[in-house]
C-alpha cells in the first residue's frame, strides 16, 4: 500500500485547488477547493479522519480568510465523505442518489469486511489495511439537490452536476466554468481502472461526453494526477470496449467467471486495478439479464480477489 504521507497540495487555474493522493489507488482518492472572497467550498472529504485532517491542515492557509461554508460529496463512496465529521458545521451538499449508497456502507461494514475470514476479507485488509475505520461518526450530507444546482461560493459560480447513477447510484461533478476547471469525483480514474458499481454503462459514457462538452482545460480525476480532457477519452474508451467484449460473451452463454479470464484487456492492461474488470462483467451481465442476483459487497469483493490474488481464493482454475 501507498505511503500516506505523498498528499500535496497542488495549485490550478484561478481560484481553484486539488489536494492529491498521488497513488490513487483503493481508497486514495483527492479532494478540491474552491476559494471565493470570504467563504471556500470543499470538494470530498478523505477515506479516514487521519488523512481527512492532514488535507484540511495543507489548505489552512486559505482557508483562515475563507473558511469552508460548503462542502460537496461527490458520491456515495465512504473515500469521497467518511470525514465528513471534521467539516459538519458546513453545509454538505450530494446528490439525492448518493445517500443511497451512504446508507448502506458506512464505515462499520468496512471493518467488518476486513475482520471476514474469507477471500473478500482478505482482499479488504491488503487494499484497505492502512485505514482507520474505528472512531468515524457518519455524518450524512444536510442537502440534497436533483440534476443540477449553482451556487455561489463569494462571488465564484461552481455548478454542480449529477451525471449518475454511473460509478454510483449518484455522481457529482463539480466545474466552476470561469477557472475552466472540473472536479470529477470517480467519473475519471487516471491511470487507474474505471469501476462500475452501479451503471449503465451508457450513463458514464454519456457523463463523459457531457464534461468533454463543458471545455475545460483542467480536470481533477476523483483517483490519480490532474490531467485534462484526454483521460475523459480514455475512460470512455474503457467502457465501451468492456461492455461489447462482456455482451458478446453474454451472448455466446458463457457464465461471468469465464467471461472475465477470457475478455483480453489489451491496451487497457497496463492500468492500476485491473482486478475491477470482475465487478464490470458483472454489471454488463445485469444489464442484460436484469433478473440476475445481484452480488453484495462482499461477493463483489471475492470475485476481485480471485483475479488480483488467487491464493486468496479456492478457485485458481
Amino acid at each position: 500500500m501507498a505511503s500516506r504521507t505523498t498528499a500535496q497540495h497542488v495549485r490550478l487555474r484561478g481560484r481553484c485547488h486539488a489536494w492529491l493522493q498521488p497513488d490513487g489507488g483503493w481508497g486514495l482518492s483527492n479532494a478540491g477547493l474552491v476559494v471565493g472572497r470570504g467563504e471556500s467550498l470543499l470538494v470530498d472529504t478523505l477515506y479516514d479522519l487521519r488523512l481527512t485532517r492532514r488535507m484540511l491542515d495543507g489548505f489552512a492557509t486559505l482557508t483562515a480568510a475563507a473558511p469552508i461554508r460548503t462542502v460537496v460529496n461527490t458520491h456515495g463512496n465512504g473515500d469521497h465523505w467518511f470525514g465528513n465529521q471534521l467539516v459538519e458545521r458546513a453545509e454538505i451538499i450530494a446528490s439525492r442518489g448518493s445517500i443511497t449508497d451512504m446508507q448502506q456502507v458506512q464505515p462499520e461494514a468496512m471493518t467488518l469486511l476486513m475482520a471476514d475470514d474469507t477471500p473478500s476479507g482478505r482482499f479488504a485488509r491488503r487494499i484497505f489495511g492502512g485505514f482507520e475505520f474505528t472512531g468515524i461518526r457518519p455524518v450524512l450530507p444536510s442537502r440534497l439537490y436533483d440534476r443540477e444546482v449553482t451556487l455561489d461560493i463569494g462571488g465564484t459560480t461552481v455548478q454542480l452536476i449529477d451525471v449518475g447513477p454511473a460509478h454510483s447510484a449518484g455522481d457529482t461533478i463539480v466545474h466552476v466554468p470561469d477557472a475552466r476547471t472540473v472536479f470529477t469525483g470517480d467519473i475519471v480514474f487516471c491511470g487507474a481502472t474505471p469501476v462500475v458499481w452501479h451503471g449503465p454503462f451508457d450513463n458514464w459514457v454519456a457523463a463523459c461526453d457531457l464534461v468533454i462538452g463543458l471545455g475545460a482545460e483542467t480536470v481533477v480525476p476523483g483517483h490519480g494526477p490532474v490531467t485534462t480532457k484526454s483521460a475523459l477519452h480514455a475512460t470512455r474508451a474503457y467502457l465501451e470496449y468492456v461492455h461489447e467484449q462482456a455482451s458478446a460473451r453474454h451472448a455466446a452463454g458463457m457464465t461471468i467467471r469465464d467471461a472475465v479470464r477470457d475478455i483480453p484487456l489489451g491496451r487497457f492492461a497496463e492500468l492500476a486495478e485491473s482486478e475491477r474488470l470482475a465487478v464490470n462483467v458483472h454489471t454488463v451481465y445485469r444489464e442484460l439479464d436484469p433478473g440476475l442476483e445481484p452480488l453484495d459487497g462482499a461477493g463483489l469483493f471475492d470475485r476481485m480477489a480471485e483475479l488480483a490474488c488467487p491464493r486468496f481464493s479456492p478457485r485458481t482454475a
